[in-house]
């Protein structure tokens, strides 16, 4: 008769069985998890609204108390997307604590990339589905700044071969004419 051996290890799944339940997005906390596509939509979207409506809003209200609304409307865009980030640090299964090199120029991108897990995790439930308005507007945000640093680049660079000298002729045609 074989016997049992207490010292073998369970063989029974011990693991939670995957849930289908989706987490709630909520701005204004550090708790939960976030997205990449609404990451990227919403701090955008935070920045914008914060500076345009605080830039407004102040030109409105007079000098003196439209600093003290402009000043607010600088710090508001900071706090919130410092939650944002916390949050969706929290989607990758990293401390909130990794959002402090948001605050290095260039290297918060790695928010922008770093896919989420899969699931849940400690943080909570797994982020719900986008839709597609989302996809859409967070695939242009890129698309818009690599424009913008194309036009900064080249706008100037057109309007100085352009420029016309004392004759009226483009500096262009200045530097045929010499090589001739």
């Amino acid at each position: 008769m074989q016997t049992a051996n207490p010292y073998r290890a369970p063989t029974a799944r011990v693991a939670d069985a995957p849930s289908d339940e989706v987490g709630r997005i909520n701005v204004l906390s550090i708790k939960g998890r976030i997205g990449r596509v609404r990451y990227i939509g919403y701090t955008v979207g935070v920045v914008l609204l914060c500076n345009f409506g605080g830039g407004l809003v102040s030109a409105l209200a007079g000098p003196k108390i439209g600093a003290a609304i402009f000043l607010a409307a600088m710090i508001a865009p900071i706090v919130l997307t410092t939650m944002l980030t916390v949050q969706r640090a929290h989607d990758f299964n990293a401390t909130g604590w990794l959002a402090i090199i948001g605050f290095i120029p260039l290297v918060n991108f790695v928010f922008w990339l770093v896919p989420g897990t899969d699931g849940e995790n400690r943080f909570g439930p797994k982020t719900p589905p986008n839709s597609k308005l989302a996809v859409i507007l967070a695939s242009a945000i890129p698309a818009v700044m690599i424009v913008g640093i194309i036009a900064a680049i080249a706008i100037p660079a057109y309007q100085k071969y352009q420029r016309p000298d004392s004759s009226g002729e483009s500096a262009n045609f200045e530097r045929v004419r010499t090589s001739e």
